[in-house]
């Protein structure tokens, strides 16, 4: 199970405070600590964009963590308007990720987020240039992805993507974390074959990339690892 539900069209989170402690939904947490990490200067004067921010869970740890400049963009009028609720955005606005472009000028922001909406029947691969593009030169851009089963072949398709910007000269890779604990699985077939039933957590991963300054990448990529201190 994904926390996004619908076609293909930044739908953002669904899930309240209690279905993420039901679940163990980490992603959020997880993204905004591997994005620290890497943040050049402090938080507060980051402008950071959510894209399918959904009813907010990357803002409200974006802001405990002292991010105070947050846009967030969602396909669903009804999760904008949860979102809006929680007072944790200073802008929102309503974007089909995939059919319509960002409402966001060329190089507009510090980091720019995508977590949860990376799937099979979500955010389609395609989108992933729309929100290099609106990512300042130098800045940063955070994606999640299941790699459980069920998710396999859209992850391939998603990391050639990736490969094809980095080769491209359009950005570097600053890490790719997998997470082995990501959430609850709420089937066993969403399970990776092996995995106690004690255990039960599907996985995912986190990637980190900046945006480069130059027209072509400088040497090679980093291998996957963990952030430091994490």
């Amino acid at each position: 199970m994904s926390p996004k539900h619908g076609p293909l069209v930044a739908v953002g989170s669904a899930l309240c405070p209690q279905d993420v402690a039901a679940l163990q939904y980490r992603a959020p947490r997880l993204a905004v600590d591997c994005l620290m990490q890497a943040l050049p200067g402090p938080p507060n004067a980051a402008l950071i964009l959510d894209v399918a921010c959904g009813t907010g869970l990357v803002a409200a740890e974006l802001q405990a963590r002292g991010f105070l400049q947050l846009h967030g963009v969602d396909g669903s009028p009804a999760m904008l308007e949860q979102a809006r609720a929680r007072g944790l955005y200073q802008h929102l606005s309503l974007c089909t990720l995939g059919q319509e472009p960002l409402p966001s000028s060329e190089g507009t922001f510090d980091a720019v987020l995508m977590v949860g909406a990376l799937s099979d029947g979500q955010v389609p691969c395609s989108a992933i240039p729309e929100l290099l593009r609106v990512t300042k030169p130098g800045g940063l851009v955070c994606l999640t992805t299941r790699t459980n089963p069920s998710n396999l072949r859209y992850k391939e398709a998603l990391e050639a993507t990736l490969d094809r910007l980095e080769q491209a000269g359009a950005w570097e890779r600053v890490v790719a974390w997998p997470v082995d604990q990501w959430e609850l699985a709420t089937s066993e077939l969403e399970l990776v074959p092996g995995t106690s039933n004690s255990d039960g957590f599907i996985s995912g991963i986190i990637y980190l990339y900046r945006k480069q300054k130059a027209a072509q990448v400088e040497g090679g990529r980093p291998s996957p690892q963990s952030p430091a201190g994490l």
